[in-house]
């Protein structure tokens, strides 16, 4: 009968490879065993009184010099077929004669027995893993079971399964591992459940590894079968789980609700997630110990299916909870574990009970959602029917899934707040969403970044300029969250100043590129480079039906004609506001009235799967749909973002729409003045006709004085050609250019001085004036508010 666990030979298979010889003082061999031949290849009778230094290939300096034989050590040895193997050897001095016995084996065997039985103890160290080595007769060989892992006994080796776990067990347990011995097929993470012999009414839930011990040469040796109690892997489980799925998204209920899911049903029966209010607004919850209103509202419930119509009631608020020991005990960090009969008791009112204690519920944790010092809600998880009770390992491990949780919580309130203050910065910084000028009906709208995106600094405006024209901007600052906001602010200010001195668009975005580059000199060192954006600026003149267009790497408007075709404006774009020092260029177009003029951010037609040329022609295409002559702009803005824009956009996205008027030709006047002085009792001439016709009486001596000392000063200061100009709606603008670039000036004449008063009668009788340079000289205006005018 062979020995369980021995070679073919009888020999353990742990020495197969071990090579014996006896050698004496001076290294000849005396004795040469057989496994020694199979090592080497030669015989004894060929090896037994020659120097064993004979045998050595490779023999190493430091054993030519050894003057005792070595202990231990590595050499290379001939092979009778001419190979050589590298070999691992030992000595031993034996008793009696100088003689001493030497044993060697392959080098890689030697180091796969090394890093084997390293493994092995690695593994026989986990107290929360069970190994058990089995031979082929899977009678156990080795194993680290200590009371306390799998029965509370500990196993000796030689020990059968059926000598620790219940006949019926050990039969099925056995059937497993001889499948493992008899096919090579491994067996992983297989649900057993088993009971142990000395206790059959205490029944357990491994999970079952099993691998087949095999020898160099193929041949199986046994069954290697690693236990681990279920639980400690379900909870392994669930913590990979939780770190995948929580903390994925930045909203504070996504994330309560996915922390329901994870713990539904994988480790309990029903589990409601309730937040402090002010948590859902991204505050910090107020700090409370005691019991009464909490401030609670339901979050999450799982599985949202389940009836408990207590808990949906009233939007899920939380009612007063009486003082008790336990709710302190809570409020300072500690998961509870309690019955539901406990609970009841502990709750004392009926109606609690009915809130808090759900039909069938018989066991509950109740863990408290604390991170950085604040308390942010709870976790309630209750296990209902015939489910087991939990235990207080699970309370324990409940009490760390609920600390990380709460950090993630704890994070997207933390952004919920930044986020919201943020929006509500850029809200309060842009203009209002509509407005109604005699040039355009205009309406904007933003839609801030979502999914965990960062606020931008996008933004839109429409300025009413004199003349009734109408300046229109969208801009989009570099950078994310309140410095963008705030950058944004300042430049959008001083747009509004540079446009209330009427420049042209391209000197206009020629002087913001030169305050973004002080701003980025003031910037700390390390945020230099994101100071910059970009920015569209365009002028609408209802007189001339023209609008004037300039950029600064911003992306062209889209023009929506009365009669639906829509295109890109072609415009030549200068740098970003970044780069000053490069000139930008204006283009001028003209414009139908009841056109629809878009301007837009890159948020709009930039995205990931498309670049913004796609991006681009789906908006032109979007915009001749929706922008129709008897839907309202704002609704027509709201529609095509609601179309355009992404689930959770990663950029702010603005769109400004404007609907151009044209002011009709009756409503103006033109008339040439000559270089003469007399031209000046003309112009009153023609202003009498003029206002005369347009039922404009009560305006006629006011108008005469503006137009008489705007007339005198253009043919006393300025140069041919000149023009004067009446345009009339809900003003009477009065408009004198000359082909000089002098700027006026509003001065305060002495008592002696023959002139001087002209423009101090100008400021004096109209509402407002003003003077603005074209390209070919200057205009100075001045408006007169008509009475009963819209």
């Amino acid at each position: 009968m062979r020995v369980s666990g021995s070679g073919p030979s009888g020999r353990p298979q742990a020495f197969e490879y071990v090579a014996a010889a006896v050698l004496d003082a001076r290294g000849t061999v005396l004795r040469w065993t057989g496994a020694a031949k199979d090592l080497t290849g030669f015989t004894a009778e060929e090896v037994c009184g020659r120097p064993v230094q004979e045998l050595v290939a490779d023999l190493p300096d430091e054993l030519h010099r050894a003057t005792e034989m070595p202990v231990s050590g590595q050499v290379r040895l001939r092979h009778r077929s001419g190979d050589s193997i590298d070999v691992t050897f030992r000595t031993s001095a034996m008793e009696g004669p100088a003689e001493f016995l030497v044993l060697a084996a392959p080098a890689q065997h030697v180091v796969d027995h090394e890093q084997g039985a390293a493994l092995l103890r690695a593994l026989s160290s986990q107290d929360r893993v069970t190994i058990a080595l089995h031979d082929t007769d899977l009678t156990t060989v080795q194993t680290n079971a200590m009371p306390g892992t799998l029965d509370g006994r500990q196993v000796q080796p030689g020990t059968g399964l059926y000598d620790v776990l219940c006949a019926e067990d050990a039969e099925n347990l056995e059937a497993v591992l001889r499948q493992v011995l008899e096919t090579g097929a491994p067996v992983i993470r297989r649900s057993q459940h088993v009971s142990w012999r000395h206790d059959p009414a205490r029944r357990r839930a491994l999970s079952l590894s099993a691998f087949r011990l095999e020898d160099a040469r193929g041949r199986p040796t046994g069954v290697a079968a690693l236990y681990v109690d279920s639980d400690h892997v379900q909870h392994l489980d669930l913590t990979r789980e939780l770190a995948e799925r929580v903390g994925n998204s930045l909203d504070v209920v996504h994330t309560a609700r996915a922390l329901a899911d994870v713990l539904v049903p994988a480790f309990g029966d029903l589990v409601t997630v309730d937040l402090a209010q002010s948590v859902f607004d991204g505050e910090e919850p107020p700090k409370h110990l005691g019991g009464g209103d909490l401030g609670l509202r339901n979050a999450a419930l799982a599985p949202a299916v389940t009836v408990w119509p207590t808990r949906t009631e009233h939007g899920g608020l939380f009612p007063p909870l009486p003082d008790h020991p336990l709710l302190r005990r809570f409020q300072q960090g500690a998961t509870i574990l309690i019955a539901a009969d406990d609970y009841g008791a502990a709750l004392g009112d009926p109606r609690l009970v009915e809130f808090l204690i759900p039909q069938g519920g018989h066991s509950v944790l109740a863990a408290p959602l604390h991170a950085r010092g604040l308390t942010l809600g709870v976790i309630s998880l209750w296990r209902c029917g015939r489910s087991d009770p939990f235990t207080e390992d699970e309370a324990e491990f409940m009490t760390l899934l609920a600390s990380r949780a709460a950090l993630a919580i704890d994070n997207a309130r933390r952004y919920t707040r930044e986020h919201r203050a943020a929006v509500a910065l850029q809200q309060r910084l842009l203009p209002p969403a509509t407005t109604d000028t005699p040039a355009a009906e205009t309406a904007g709208v933003y839609l801030p970044a979502g999914g965990g995106a960062d606020i931008s600094g996008d933004w839109y405006d429409a300025i009413a300029l004199p003349s009734l024209r109408l300046a229109l901007v969208a801009g989009d600052v570099v950078g994310h969250g309140m410095p963008a906001s705030t950058t944004m602010g300042r430049l959008r200010a001083a747009i509004q100043t540079l446009a209330d001195l009427e420049l042209e668009p391209d000197e206009l975005l020629t002087r913001i590129a030169d305050l973004v580059q002080r701003l980025a000199a003031e910037a700390p060192p390390d945020d230099h480079h994101i100071v910059g954006g970009t920015c569209l600026y365009a002028v609408y003149d209802p007189v001339t039906r023209r609008c004037a267009i300039a950029s600064a790497g911003h992306p062209p408007p889209v023009l929506v004609r009365p009669d639906g075709t829509a295109e890109a404006v072609e415009i030549s774009p200068g740098p970003p506001l970044a780069l000053s020092g490069m000139p930008y260029e204006t283009t001028v177009i003209d414009v139908e009235p009841g056109s629809v003029l878009a301007l837009y951010t890159d948020g709009l037609v930039e995205r990931g799967d498309r670049d913004i040329g796609q991006g681009l022609r789906r908006l032109t295409e979007a915009l001749a749909a929706y922008c129709r002559p008897d839907r309202a702009l704002d609704e027509t803005g709201r529609a095509l973002l609601a179309d355009l824009a992404d689930q959770a956009p990663r950029d702010d996205a603005v769109l400004l729409l404007a609907r151009t008027r044209a002011v009709p030709a009756a409503s103006t006047a033109h008339w040439e003045i000559p270089a003469d002085p007399a031209a000046v009792s003309k112009a009153r001439e023609w202003i009498t006709r003029q206002l005369t016709m347009w039922g404009l009486d009560d305006l006629l001596f006011t108008t005469e004085l503006i137009v008489s000392e705007l007339v005198t000063n253009a043919i006393r200061y300025g140069r041919p050609p000149m023009d004067l100009h009446l345009i009339r709606h809900n003003v009477l603008v009065c408009e004198v250019t000359d082909s000089s670039s002098t700027q006026p000036r509003l001065r305060r004449a002495r008592t002696t001085d023959e002139g001087g008063r002209g423009l101090f009668l100008v400021a004096q009788l109209g509402g407002r004036w003003g003077c603005r340079h074209g390209q070919n000289g200057k205009t100075i205006w001045s408006e007169q508010a008509i009475q009963d005018s819209p």
